[in-house]
């Protein structure tokens, strides 16, 4: 960490448990640890409850993200990976839950949030605070999302 910081429950609920705190690639980290929550709020309440659970991170995200990068001292801290749980549970809510689908989606949506595509990198550049930490990875879904259920569609993906 950066500065001293209590890690307090928005700490941790910004960083996902810790999972941004490790060192490099925290975004892909976020990512890796949405994966296991997914899996069983979908396979157990299926797809809708999947998109549920991502607005209700998103909404928390907003505070917590906010919050947790004022007491870093930095407008988008990599250790917050909130953003990127609630992204990449929107782009596995659109196929059954397989590990083929499962890792088609977690590179789908890691490519786009890297790349960060027009209009990604513009709205990360421009809105600040929670929202702007949040929405660029809900951006990237929006792209990688499509593309996934087209995979499945076509009969690449089981």
């Amino acid at each position: 960490m950066s500065a001293p910081v209590r890690r307090d429950l928005s700490w941790w609920a910004a960083t996902w448990f810790g999972a941004g705190a490790l060192p490099k690639a925290p975004g892909t980290w976020g990512s890796l640890a949405a994966l296991p929550f997914a899996w069983i709020i979908q396979t157990g309440l299926g797809p809708g409850a999947l998109i549920a659970a991502a607005l209700v991170v998103f909404f928390l995200g907003l505070w917590v993200s906010e919050h947790t990068a004022r007491a870093l001292g930095h407008s988008d801290p990599g250790q917050i990976v909130i953003d990127e749980v609630a992204a990449q549970w929107l782009v596995l809510a659109v196929v059954p839950p397989s590990w083929q689908s499962y890792l088609a989606g977690f590179l789908l949506f890691r490519l786009f949030d890297v790349l960060k595509p027009w209009p990604i990198r513009r709205i990360e550049r421009r809105l600040g605070g929670g929202f702007g930490i949040m929405a660029d990875d809900i951006m990237a879904a929006v792209y990688a999302a499509p593309l996934l259920f087209a995979l499945y569609d076509f009969g690449l993906l089981s």
